[in-house]
């Protein structure tokens, strides 16, 4: 989830069953101002409508009829990572040689647009992908109006639930990298958010693994977001065990939208900067993303001690 999207003039909704309709207004981008937090469980949400529209060339993803933005593809670039923020969730880039790239097994939590499985799978080459989306019509969605590949041997999308299929045992150390990005319809916080699914994130990830997380907003909800987020990976995670008790969670500057990446490292220590501004070097040759402004706005996560 990105921000979202108000007046936009002339724009286009299409519904995932393929019928065309107006679409609420789009234009300019906004953070949202409701910092409430609520307790959620994806499992208890009603399923909404994934709608589209389009705008000088980008078509977007939405949920249920509201200008909050899932995702977004540029029509003529499909390849190209449109939001600023779902390029920086691919921070992760960094913290692995560029040799290993295509021996990564990433797992993608939330589908969006499907922009970051389609990185993963076509521009980097990973070993394996796995998406996991709980919405049957957002994977329609991206099917029909998304480019998302056909599954494969080294592409999977799986509709379930995210915070269920995490919690199963037999996922343990299954991935190298893992993507989480959560939100509904509302944006107002993520639909999975306690302790125990960061928790199991952790359990997800192989030695060395990394999980870079999309939290919108600095409200209570980034708050209570970024102590879970600490509290599994973090200082207090590997207390008393011999990998120490160094950084294991970073994060990146906020975008303007107001999208701040955690990065939290399951059993490594983050590469000295000289070797961090090489590989962003590298990114960029590959991918043509601006890599070296994370290294500029990566720094370690001081999360808040109260609410």
């Amino acid at each position: 989830m990105n921000s979202v999207l108000n007046n936009l003039p002339g724009s286009l909704a299409v519904g995932a069953d393929g019928r065309r309709r107006e679409a609420s207004g789009v234009k300019g981008q906004q953070q949202r101002a409701d910092g409430s937090p609520r307790r959620r469980s994806s499992r208890d949400l009603p399923l909404p409508e994934a709608t589209i529209s389009e705008l000088d060339g980008v078509r977007y993803l939405h949920l249920g009829h509201t200008p909050w933005v899932q995702g977004a593809m540029r029509i003529r670039r499909p390849r190209k990572l449109e939001l600023e923020y779902v390029q920086r969730l691919m921070v992760w880039l960094l913290l692995h040689d560029p040799e290993q790239w295509t021996q990564l097994r990433c797992v993608h939590l939330g589908l969006g647009a499907g922009a970051g499985v389609r990185f993963t799978h076509a521009e980097v080459q990973a070993r394996h992908s796995t998406v996991v989306e709980i919405n049957p019509q957002v994977i329609a969605a991206c099917r029909q109006w998304f480019r998302l590949p056909a599954d494969e041997e080294r592409l999977a999308v799986l509709q379930a639930d995210a915070g269920a299929w995490v919690a199963e045992p037999a996922r343990r150390g299954m991935a190298d990298v893992l993507c989480v990005d959560l939100y509904d319809h509302d944006a107002a916080a993520p639909v999975l958010d306690d302790a125990d699914f960061y928790r199991h994130c952790h359990d997800l990830l192989d030695d060395g693994g990394v999980m870079t997380v999309n939290l919108f907003g600095r409200n209570a909800s980034f708050r209570r977001s970024a102590r879970r987020i600490a509290a599994a990976f973090g200082d207090g995670a590997h207390a008393g065990t011999d990998e120490g008790p160094g950084p294991r969670v970073w994060m990146l500057a906020p975008t303007e939208e107001g999208n701040t990446i955690v990065i939290a490292q399951k059993s490594s220590v983050m590469p000295e900067r000289e070797i961090l501004l090489q590989r962003a070097a590298a990114v960029t040759e590959r991918f043509g993303l601006r890599a070296a402004r994370w290294v500029h706005a990566l720094q370690p996560l001081q999360p808040p001690t109260s609410a």
